[in-house]
């Protein structure tokens, strides 16, 4: 099939998805968790005036990067990824879907690495940084300085060990929260008071690989340690690493999108893909039954999420008719 052709019905069918997709977006922005970070995309054809529209005049003409934004919302049971190509960052996406959050709503955990431009400016979020991040740093070095590794690995194994034990147990997140700070936190701390007595007593040279790993982990450590604190903060942000997969994997197929019309019905099939896959549903069939029914899907976006779309076609099946109202 010739790629205009290819082009010509992915194109009608992300127009048919649409109201599915803005349905996913404030969805997403209700999430009492949400993941993000960034990964770099081309653009061949992405103009001095969409730059500007996206990011201001001022920094439409300073900043010259391009981006895939992820996005994974966790509430309600259910989780929600979102892609976002352009000149923006993760975190002025993750802005732009936050303006759709209830105002009554607490503000959300964020999960991200230590970035800046993961932060979203207009919206307060509880911020959790990602301790995988972090250990990779010691990683790096590990052949240098074996031993000094060896106990900061060792000390976020058990960690992981404890989190991993509240997800066999199925414990609800007041019960994971107590269990960490039962186990958790006083690895933790230890690991903290190493950590300044290695800067204090100088055993470490701040310039070198295991000193620079050190700087990062005492940095961001409120962030790297809210799992202790606050009921559902997760320990590290590798959902949206794997959601960023995807671009990754376009990019590497396909080396660019062509314009920002392209990237956009490229980010809503990739959101509808993965959103199906962190559901348990299987993507091919649900993108099937949204584009049969695009009349259904543009009254009620709501009744066609993955979770619940089967039991709207049954509905439907039936004579029922799916719900009328926004939720389930």
């Amino acid at each position: 099939m010739p790629s205009s052709t290819q082009w010509d019905l992915v194109s009608a069918s992300a127009e048919t998805l649409s109201p599915g997709h803005e349905e996913l977006i404030r969805r997403g922005a209700q999430g009492n968790l949400v993941h993000n970070d960034d990964t770099t995309m081309r653009i061949l054809k992405l103009t001095p005036e969409q730059r500007a529209a996206a990011l201001g005049p001022e920094a439409g003409e300073t900043r010259t990067g391009v981006f895939t934004s992820g996005i994974v919302s966790v509430g309600d049971g259910h989780k929600i990824a979102l892609f976002f190509t352009g000149a923006r960052h993760a975190g002025e996406n993750l802005g732009e879907v936050l303006k759709r959050r209830a105002t009554e709503l607490p503000a959300p955990i964020q999960m991200c690495d230590g970035l800046s431009h993961n932060l979203p400016d207009e919206f307060e979020t509880l911020l959790s940084k990602c301790n995988l991040h972090a250990r990779r740093y010691f990683v790096e070095v590990a052949e240098s300085f074996p031993d000094e590794v060896r106990f900061v690995l060792e000390t976020l194994r058990k960690v992981y060990k404890t989190d991993a034990v509240a997800r066999k147990q199925g414990l609800s997140p007041d019960e994971r929260l107590l269990l960490h700070q039962q186990d958790s936190e006083p690895l933790m701390k230890a690991l903290e008071q190493w950590m300044q007595v290695q800067v204090t007593e100088r055993r470490v040279e701040p310039n070198s690989g295991l000193g620079e790993a050190i700087t990062y982990m005492r940095k961001h450590w409120e962030g790297l340690t809210l799992f202790l604190r606050v009921k559902g903060a997760p320990l590290d942000n590798n959902v949206c690493e794997r959601a960023l997969k995807k671009a990754v994997l376009h990019r590497r197929n396909s080396l660019f999108y062509k314009t920002l019309n392209g990237a956009r019905v490229g980010d809503i099939f990739m959101a509808f893909i993965y959103t199906a896959e962190l559901n348990g549903v299987a993507p091919f069939e649900y993108l099937l039954a949204l584009l049969r029914h695009p009349q259904e899907l543009a009254v009620n976006p709501a009744a066609w999420m993955p979770w619940n779309y089967q039991a709207t076609l049954a509905a439907l099946a039936a004579g029922i008719g799916a719900p009328a109202s926004r939720s389930e």
